[in-house]
């Protein structure tokens, strides 16, 4: 399984590559909200005008996303200084003391929603990650995100899922083999897809097949499949199949899977469990920023 290269507790760990994409979307952000000025902010209040800012939670949750936030605003005032009160990864409860911040009175109010924005979704997709990683505690099973993010948001809904506990599957189309039904259609059968690919691979990288039958996991196991998925299988042929695939290779289940299911699923012995909804479907958690007086 491939990781991203950052730490869930410090988002400046990143390799350089990281962070020019992290700000690289920044700077997307700020674009599309300020355009040619804030013209609100600029008419009222005088450019070196400075005020004291803080964020607060205004519900329960795990906290994500405090280095993107801060980055927001030191591109409008590289001199802002931060305090955080949490780091990333921890819980927080309604009425926690966030981070403050003090610079220039316009970017932190100018800063302020896409700042706010990318925290309450990681927060948010952290939140969700910790709610499934604590549904499948006594167990080795791991929680695993999908490609289902926003597009040109991936590696910050990635980092959420690390702050939630989860594991990050594998990050896009280049850094894993995972070989589908569309793709065993036209390879005409999943040995010949494996075999097809096998040779032109690096020695490291990994082969997931997707799989819907028992006789779909045999063949797979034969093939040599280093990861197996089980899509949208009940719970007792889930179990089956990994009986039958006995430590010969990692499994993965995958679709339908919900909090109230994923304790029974992972009681079947399966490796991982990857679930689309820590990312597609996010309830952004609800956070506030207030000026001080």
């Amino acid at each position: 399984m491939n990781i991203v290269k950052f730490a869930a507790s410090n988002i400046k760990t990143m390799d350089n590559s990281i962070l020019q994409q992290i700000d690289s979307i920044i700077e997307a952000g700020l674009k599309e909200d300020i355009n040619t000025g804030d013209i609100t902010s600029n008419l009222l209040i005088p450019a070196e005008s400075k005020c004291t800012a803080y964020m607060v939670a205004k519900a329960d949750g795990i906290i994500a996303g405090l280095q993107v936030a801060e980055a927001v605003f030191k591109k409008l005032d590289p001199k802002m200084s931060f305090k955080y009160e949490v780091n990333d990864g921890q819980k927080i409860k309604n009425g926690d003391l966030i981070c403050t911040f003090t610079g220039t009175y316009r970017a932190i109010l100018t800063g302020e929603r896409l700042a706010l924005n990318f925290l309450q979704r990681m927060s948010g997709i952290a939140t969700e990650t910790a709610k499934y990683v604590e549904a499948v505690k006594g167990f080795d099973t791991k929680i695993l995100d999908t490609r289902k993010t926003v597009p040109g948001l991936r590696l910050l809904d990635k980092y959420a899922v690390k702050a939630g506990g989860g594991t990050n599957h594998r990050i896009g189309l280049y850094d894993m083999v995972m070989i589908k039904d569309n793709h065993i259609s036209v390879a005409g059968s999943i040995s010949k897809a494996v075999e097809a690919i096998r040779p032109n691979i690096p020695a490291n990288m990994k082969i997931e097949v997707e799989t819907t039958t028992i006789d779909e996991v045999n063949e797979a196991l034969e093939a040599g499949a280093d990861i197996i998925m089980l899509d949208n299988m009940d719970n007792e042929t889930m179990a089956k199949a990994v009986g039958i695939i006995n430590g010969k290779a990692k499994v993965e289940a995958s679709g339908n899977m919900s909090l109230s299911r994923v304790c029974e699923v992972a009681a079947t012995g399966v490796d991982f469990i990857s679930i689309g909804a820590l990312t597609h479907s996010v309830t952004a958690l609800d956070i506030s920023q207030k000026i001080k007086a």
